[in-house]
Parts: C-alpha cells; structure tokens; sequence
C-alpha cells in the first residue's frame, strides 16, 4: 500500500504501444501506455478494456464510428467489439483491463507484448 503518482510512472515509459504494469488488483492490471501512430484492428474475446486519457487525446476507431478522447475522458470497449486506437500526436492512457489480456488481442502480431514489465 503505497502512494502511485501517475507523472512520475509515466516519466519512466519511454516506448510507444508498450504498456507496463502500475499496480494489480482483484485480477485487474492497472497499465499506463504511450501511444503514436495508428494500433492494429484487433478484438478481446473475453475481456473488457477501459482507457482513461492522462495526457493529450486519441480517437478510439470501431468498423462503424469513431470516438475522439481528450484529457480526462475514459471509452470502455466491450468484450467481442473490434477496435483500433489511433494517435496524431503522443498519448498517454491508464488502462484497467483483466491481468489475462493480450494487448493486440485477436490480431497478434509484432506489436504483441506477450509478457509486460512493472514500473
């Protein structure tokens, strides 16, 4: 139990689409991640995924809308649903996610980050 200044975790990202561990609870990993450039389209069969913009905005892009996202507001995307987050401009997001779920999901792929560090 101890104090997590998300500043000064996110001080310590220093990749793009590589999201680290903060903390754990329940089952759920809490992540913060930097993102640039376009992700790849991918799904989570089981899983749920909240992103809570930090800093700057993303637009979170389904087959069928997009969802443009600015400091302080969050998208929970749903188990199933294919999405694709994009950035023009470096992003910052917590994530709140199963500790079970894959970052490129369906898609695999280079981007895949089968085992996450702490920070």
């Amino acid at each position: 139990m101890h104090r997590i200044n998300l500043a000064e975790k996110l001080a310590l990202v220093a990749t793009h689409w590589d999201p680290k561990i903060i903390a754990e609870l329940n089952g759920q990993h809490v992540k913060l991640v930097k993102i640039l450039g376009e992700f790849v389209w991918h799904h989570h069969e089981h899983e749920d995924e909240l992103f809570l913009v930090v800093r700057g905005g993303f637009r979170m892009e389904y087959r069928d809308r997009t969802v443009e996202l600015r400091e302080g507001d969050m998208v929970v995307v749903p188990r199933g649903v294919e999405h694709r987050p994009v950035a023009e401009r470096e992003c910052s997001i917590l994530l709140f996610e199963p500790a079970s779920t894959v970052n490129t999901g369906s898609a695999g792929g280079d981007l895949t980050k089968a085992k996450l560090g702490w920070i």
